[in-house]
């Protein structure tokens, strides 16, 4: 967001791979260093490419944990006004999300299967939200 609001780019929140393909050359070195001080780190959203594991050596690879949620088509079904009412949980945006159930089945349903093509680790939400990561 800090590129977008100072205008080192002119690309939106809404352009995802656009965004991927600019952040993932610092974001990869960004993560290199951190496994080089000892540091933990979080970063979600865009700046991942499911592909991610090709840009690291085998030295890096250990100290990456790579998880995607995805809600299965039933649980969005299910519980669109749950996922709705809790879209800005984790930031708070200043209006209200406009979700489309339909737009996020397929989103989910594109996430699964890049996760299963290169690999990735998946939690599927399908009955109920109860994600517990552990280390």
């Amino acid at each position: 967001m800090g590129l977008i609001r100072s205008g080192y780019t002119h690309l939106t929140v809404e352009q995802d791979d656009e965004l991927t393909t600019l952040m993932w050359p610092i974001v990869r070195e960004m993560i290199k260093t951190a496994i080089e001080n000892e540091q933990y780190l979080v970063i979600e959203g865009c700046y991942l490419p499911f592909d991610w594991r090709k840009d690291f050596s085998e030295e890096y690879l250990p100290h990456i944990r790579f998880v995607c949620l995805v809600m299965t088509e039933k649980y969005l079904r299910n519980h669109f006004s749950d996922v709705h009412h809790y879209a800005s949980v984790v930031e708070n945006r200043e209006e209200e999300p406009a979700l489309d159930l339909a737009e996020l089945i397929r989103d989910n349903a594109a996430n699964l299967a890049n996760c299963r093509k290169h690999g990735c680790e998946v939690i599927l939400i399908d009955d109920e939200y109860n994600v517990e990561l552990t280390y």
